[in-house]
């Protein structure tokens, strides 16, 4: 495949604005119903991009989101772009701890929340140096009669709009109708800021640029054959680097129609597919298998849909399953999408549509060149053995907000060394295995030890604590954490296990805590995470 070049070199932004042009009344997103076309997204961005800049937000600056999937999400994206500031995602499961250090990290100014998470908001903004929030209503624009099953928490959300005081309505600004300022911006000027661990420690923000998404976004829109016409299903969340990349940079970079869904329902999920006769979808592997398990599936009718890219968190999307799947959408090519990670924004490989190899990861993207070092030398590993993942390309990210040693370490002459495990066969198919690292993934979401553990520990009663992941056949892992009381204080597991759930996002989360004397540590006091996982 010749190497991806985009149609016009220029930010996705720039491509809202030529579709909003040419084809105005074309829906950019269907929400339940409720047609948003390229006309109104684009000027529902460009009213927000004046509002922050009459705020005094400036070029290069972090605005955060702070929200579930909603159509507002891809307005309030565009206007922060437009602008030429950074958008910054957090996860709509971050509870005090998490949001806190997220924005202290980057010093925020701007917010915008959905209504249901203000408390969170609340909660830390005298210690953050947040100075104005914007409050998205995500029932704000459902249909009168929606064409498909809403879920019950979003439907209840209706005629319980408020706006506090110390808060601005973003419809209200979205719908002013102001024009977005002219400001000069270069296709490496940093567009996005998504929080990882990178391959260790605390979360960091990976700065993307302008360029880094339209050079992905074209690779998965070329790769996957994806075209203007085709009618998208978005459910995977915009916060996260993939959600993002197939939910709202592939739909405007080609001109297409995403039906998104604030939230996966298997029920949903197949009536959006046969509703709107939905082409293309890409999917997380356990969504689906209950929707094939969802009361009903076979008679609803899914022979509109042809392309089902598919990411195997939690469960493994093997042959049999693409079988099964088959049986209900008949027309459906379905397969692994692809391997990616944040500091790459995502899609490095692609699976040849007609060329499936089961149990890789696909080919590289044109453009994007991997190499399988040995992980002490460095040396080039020979096809078909392990090492570590390294890679370069116009999608590697500019390196981590202030953190430069971080940077140092990844980020080498151009090429992202991943901290994955894995190996390329003869024909060039990448095939993850695993992680050097201590990360943990639960249900498809990544977890680093010190994240759970620098909460933990804020528990009256804990005095020390290290967590670690065991096998789960319906996650993929849970967390297991050790922990050390404090002399003089009790707590069980359950309250402990409570505590947790209230404090952190649920899959961060132990399910299983046991309680020691003292943690196995060096001499130094660096715990030896390898050596609880041979405790029972």
């Amino acid at each position: 495949m010749e190497p991806v070049c985009p149609r016009i070199e220029e930010p996705l932004h720039e491509h809202l604005r030529r579709h909003a042009s040419e084809q105005p009344a074309k829906p950019a997103y269907v929400w339940y119903g409720r047609e948003i076309s390229y006309a109104e997204l684009d000027s529902a961005s460009d009213a927000f991009a004046a509002r922050l800049a009459e705020l005094g937000v400036k070029k290069g600056e972090p605005v955060v989101l702070f929200m579930n999937n909603c159509p507002q999400y891809a307005s309030a994206h565009y206007g922060i772009q437009k602008l030429g500031a950074i958008v910054c995602p957090c996860s709509p499961l971050f509870k005090e701890h998490e949001l806190q250090y997220q924005l202290a990290d980057l010093k925020a100014r701007v917010v915008v929340a959905a209504g249901p998470l203000l408390q969170v908001v609340n909660e830390v903004r005298a210690r953050s140096a947040l100075e104005h929030i914007f409050v998205v209503h995500y029932a704000d624009l459902l249909p009168d009669q929606p064409d498909i099953e809403v879920p019950a928490e979003l439907l209840a959300m209706r005629g319980r709009r408020e706006v506090p005081a110390a808060c601005e309505d973003f419809l209200a600004v979205a719908r002013s109708g102001a024009s977005a300022p002219k400001v000069s911006l270069s296709m490496d000027d940093v567009a996005l800021m998504t929080y990882t661990s990178g391959t260790t420690g605390m979360p960091k923000g990976a700065m993307l640029s302008y360029r880094n998404a339209l050079f992905k976004s074209a690779a998965a829109a070329h790769c996957n054959g994806l075209r203007g016409d085709d009618v998208l299903l978005a459910i995977a969340p915009l916060y996260h680097i993939a959600g993002k990349v197939m939910g709202i940079d592939v739909t405007i970079y080609a001109g297409a129609t995403s039906v998104l869904l604030y939230r996966f329902d298997p029920v949903g999920a197949l009536h959006a597919i046969e509703r709107y006769r939905v082409t293309w979808w890409y999917s997380i592997a356990p969504m689906n298998v209950a929707m094939m398990q969802a009361p009903g599936a076979e008679g609803y009718d899914l022979s509109s849909l042809v392309m089902n890219p598919v990411t195997s968190f939690g469960i493994t999307f093997t042959e049999p399953l693409a079988a099964q799947w088959r049986k209900y959408a008949v027309n459906c090519r379905s397969f692994e999408a692809s391997y990616g990670l944040s500091e790459t924004h995502s899609v490095d490989t692609y699976m040849p549509a007609d060329a499936v190899r089961w149990g890789t990861h696909g080919k590289p993207i044109p453009g994007n060149e991997i190499r399988i070092l040995h992980p002490e030398t460095d040396e080039h590993m020979p096809v078909g053995e392990h090492g570590e993942i390294v890679l370069r390309s116009p999608g590697v990210f500019k390196g981590y907000w202030n953190a430069p040693d971080s940077t140092a370490r990844t980020l080498r002459d151009g090429w992202v060394h991943t901290g994955d495990m894995g190996f390329l066969d003869a024909e060039g198919y990448l095939t993850f295995t695993g992680r050097f690292k201590e990360m943990i993934k639960v249900s498809g979401y990544a977890v680093f030890p010190e994240q759970v553990e620098s909460i933990l520990v804020k528990h009256l009663a804990v005095a020390q604590a290290a967590v670690i992941g065991v096998p789960d056949p319906a996650k993929g892992e849970v967390i297991r954490a050790f922990v050390v009381r404090k002399p003089g204080q009790e707590v069980d597991e359950a309250a402990l296990i409570a505590w947790a759930r209230d404090n952190m996002s649920s899959y961060k989360a132990p399910r299983q805590v046991r309680f020691v004397d003292q943690l196995p540590a060096t001499g130094t006091g660096k715990v030896l995470r390898r050596l609880l996982k041979e405790l029972p």
